[in-house]
């Protein structure tokens, strides 16, 4: 999707990045814009390598809070879970306040898969396939331990538990909502008031798991053999991830729905190590995460001025999803 956030690079000035990243120079490159926020290209080397650069917005861009130094979340995220096997591409290079570019970048290795949102070619039974195995690997990258810490560590929105750090990226959230002038269904003050009246039940999360908080199909890269069995590839586009309760992690796979118990996506979960049972307190989790998730999508047009014509349905969705999670949680 167009954004304003998004980066311009001349080909000379991609050439320049990736000869003194990785020593060779650009052969071709093609911007990918599935994306909203950074600016990403995938580029033919030199030397035959197929990769993916990923530039982060210009520093002196106002975004939302819990955007600062995104792609720093995302190279931890690769240092952090590459280990454990998780399916992800490999980061090539990551360069950080490079004095040429004025920013953030990172380079990965290219994937010769489908995103699932463009795998046209699915039938029921590989779709329920999928999730059970997109639920086996949510729960490899919940297991990486934590340093006790809550929220977003680079943006400074965290607390030494989750209530804490929850209300602290809410209060940020709600803050970009003033300053963007951002048009809500209802006012800030309603708002609060829902998720005050259930933040108690935050209290349940005693240790802080490596949440991605974005495993949209967007995000999940496939394998397609001609015959046999789809398979999950790799995850990308970790940059969102926080420290905070597993639950938070199944809003994006159901977004503008609901987690069903029997969803396969929990059934992989749960076989795989996982916890999670959805007992009344964990549905009241599950609707202040969507309230998170939902009043993002609203506020966060605000820096990008998406286009109306791409955006309209997201608010569409994101205004009626709001509206119904601040109802469930009014509901004693």
């Amino acid at each position: 999707m167009e954004s304003r956030t998004k980066r311009r690079l001349s080909a000379a000035q991609l050439d320049a990045l990736i000869l003194g990243a990785l020593g060779t120079g650009v052969a071709s490159a093609e911007e990918l814009t599935d994306g909203f926020a950074n600016a990403v290209w995938r580029l033919s080397l030199g030397d035959g390598r197929q990769v993916v650069l990923k530039v982060a917005p210009p520093p002196d861009l106002e975004l939302l809070r819990y955007e600062r130094d995104l792609l720093r979340t995302e190279a931890l995220v690769y240092h952090l879970a590459t280990p454990t096997g998780l399916p992800l591409p490999r980061l090539l290079h990551s360069g950080f306040d490079d004095p040429e570019l004025g920013g953030d970048y990172l380079i990965m290795s290219a994937l010769d898969g489908v995103p699932w949102n463009q795998a046209t070619s699915l039938g029921d039974a590989d779709e329920r396939v999928l999730r059970h195995e997109l639920g086996r690997h949510l729960a490899t990258l919940h297991a990486i331990p934590g340093q006790g810490l809550y929220g977003y560590p680079y943006a400074g929105l965290t607390g030494p538990t989750w209530r804490d750090a929850f209300i602290a990226m809410m209060g940020a959230l709600m803050d970009d909502a003033v300053r963007y002038a951002t048009l809500l269904p209802c006012s800030l003050v309603d708002i609060a008031g829902g998720i005050y009246s259930s933040v108690h039940v935050l209290d349940e999360v005693t240790a802080p798991a490596l949440v991605h908080f974005d495993v949209w199909p967007g995000n999940v890269f496939l394998s397609l053999p001609p015959e046999g069995t789809p398979g999950i590839q790799a995850l990308i586009d970790h940059e969102r991830a926080f420290w905070g309760d597993p639950l938070a992690e199944f809003i994006t796979p159901t977004i503008f729905g609901e987690l069903r118990d029997d969803d396969p996506i929990l059934a992989g979960y749960r076989e795989a190590g996982g916890k999670l049972d959805l007992t009344p307190e964990a549905r009241r989790r599950e609707a202040l995460y969507r309230v998170y998730l939902y009043l993002i999508l609203l506020v966060e047009s605000g820096p990008r001025q998406y286009p109306e014509e791409s955006y309209a349905r997201i608010r569409d969705l994101a205004t009626t999803g709001l509206t119904n999670s601040l109802a469930f949680l009014r509901q004693r």
